[in-house]
């Protein structure tokens, strides 16, 4: 079972409380770990959850609000004195590097890696990564400062040949390789053999997105749909929707709605306000406009299982 999973290392918005710390999320997939997000004590949840910090090449930060950044100096640090010498990749705001540059002078010259800023557009929807496991996609919310989603989707694994059509088409060796790059099968008499009736794919893309902070984005479902698992800030209930509106954040059932109108097969909820000892009345919420929610906890694995998927 090759992973796809998502490790939550903090809930809470902007005041952490003794149980829910800044937000950050981990995302593991095929041996590859990508931090979403840096809030205070990231590092330190990492730790305790078992989180890989040497295998995190990428680093993705929302925006510039202290509760999503302020435990990026302290991981950068910790990697100087373990003595990494991996090129770190750190897609942020453009204004990230500039805010950092006093404390990342006082590392001195003995940073032994090499970081690598990779600035975000927050006006359009751009494709940010690229590779032969990953793609990533970033693309606007609504905040009060410029913020970017996320969205990650596995890359296809190569194509399957159905056994049988190789000894019914009589197919050589030489042409089995790039039937499974995706190439139709030319036969000796010229005709061609479509490459869907010779291939399938056995499991298919597992996607996630990452929606905090925002106001509630009604058309948003154009940006994520159908994925597999979706993180959407819910910091307030529906009785303090004006409070939502004005500090530009979104209701637990406006996160509901988004669910539903994206057809997602799961919503995590999270970015909770420190008001709410317990998430209950939040999740309950959620689930009156879409039934598969659940808080997120610090803590929480979420597993996405491969499904598999035939071409027709």
């Amino acid at each position: 079972m090759i992973p796809f999973e998502l490790t939550i290392l903090g809930t809470g918005s902007a005041l952490p409380t003794s149980k829910r710390y800044h937000t950050a999320h981990v995302l593991k997939v095929r041996e590859r770990f990508f931090l979403i997000d840096c809030g205070e004590g990231a590092q330190i949840q990492m730790r305790k959850y078992g989180v890989k910090i040497s295998r995190i090449n990428h680093i993705f930060i929302s925006h510039l609000h202290g509760d999503h950044y302020f435990g990026l100096i302290g991981l950068l640090t910790s990697y100087t004195l373990l003595g990494r010498t991996n090129d770190l990749h750190i897609h942020a705001h453009s204004d990230l590097p500039n805010i950092l540059e006093s404390q990342l002078k006082y590392m001195g010259d003995d940073v032994p890696y090499k970081i690598i800023w990779h600035p975000l557009n927050f006006k359009k929807t751009q494709t940010i990564l690229e590779d032969d496991v990953i793609k990533v996609t970033s693309f606007p919310l609504n905040h009060r400062m410029a913020c970017c989603g996320f969205k990650f989707e596995e890359q296809p694994l190569e194509l399957n040949i159905v056994k049988e059509k190789i000894e019914e088409y009589n197919i050589p060796v030489r042409s089995i390789y790039r039937i499974k790059k995706g190439e139709d099968f030319i036969k000796p008499d010229g005709s061609i053999v479509q490459n869907k009736e010779l291939t399938f794919r056995q499991f298919r893309q597992r996607k996630y997105a990452f929606c905090t902070d925002t106001a509630y984005i009604p058309d948003l479902h154009k940006q994520i749909e159908g994925v597999d698992l979706l993180y959407h800030e819910a910091t307030f209930d529906k009785s303090m929707e004006d409070k939502a509106e004005a500090t530009y954040h979104s209701t637990a059932r406006q996160a509901g709605l988004v669910a539903h109108a994206s057809h997602v097969k799961k919503l995590l909820i999270g970015h909770f306000s420190s008001r709410y000892k317990n998430v209950d009345s939040l999740v309950n919420e959620a689930r009156a406009e879409f039934k598969n929610t659940e808080a997120a906890n610090e803590g929480m694995i979420v597993k996405i299982p491969q499904e598999r998927e035939q071409i027709e």
